[in-house]
């Protein structure tokens, strides 16, 4: 029988969570023991019972973990500023079965930041996924649309699953490949 290593969790309260890698939605019950296997960019992937659940990072005390801090800005923040927080946001966001950020994978093809009269942001972001059927997709985007819309002065975020070009392992920083070994 597998044995994930890691650090062994119980569930302290109902918690929502996905299945990895087929994207299906469920709750896990207060009490339930598992394993947790990854806590990387503030959301959780524990083993339970045979499977890969991933938990968001608002249900961190669920775990008895702490829930992470929102990004924040000064008040003096440029455009720049606000670019490379929000590049930042998406950095935190990992695909649940790789140790490696999706900005790193290379996932994102796309960002571009639009700011309105206001000097609120409207932010468009093309994203891919390492295989076309992969059950995670719209986690993902959720996770990067949510990460990105907690940047103060962004208005709304529009996150698009595209395919073309196909992903491949050359679209990784040169960091990934070495952090799975591609080197």
């Amino acid at each position: 029988m597998y044995a994930p290593r890691g650090e062994p969790v119980v569930f302290q309260r109902d918690c929502d969570a996905v299945v990895i890698p087929a994207g299906d939605t469920g709750t896990i019950p207060a009490g339930a023991e598992g394993v947790l296997t990854q806590s990387l960019g503030g959301s959780y992937t524990i083993y339970l019972q045979g499977y890969l659940f991933r938990i968001d990072g608002a249900d961190a005390d669920a775990i008895g973990k702490e829930p992470p801090d929102p990004p924040e800005l000064p008040e003096d923040a440029t455009d720049e500023d606000v670019e490379r927080l929000i590049w930042e946001q998406m950095a935190t966001c990992y695909d649940p079965e790789i140790p490696v950020d999706i900005v790193e994978l290379g996932l994102i093809y796309r960002c571009d930041i639009a700011k309105d009269g206001a000097g609120q942001r409207h932010v468009d972001i093309d994203m891919t996924l390492t295989a076309p059927g992969c059950g995670m997709g719209d986690i993902l985007a959720h996770d990067v649309r949510t990460k990105v819309k907690m940047v103060p002065t962004v208005a709304d975020v529009q996150v698009n699953l595209v395919f073309s070009p196909p992903w491949s392992q050359e679209m990784m920083s040169e960091a990934a490949k070495l952090q799975v070994g591609l080197f």
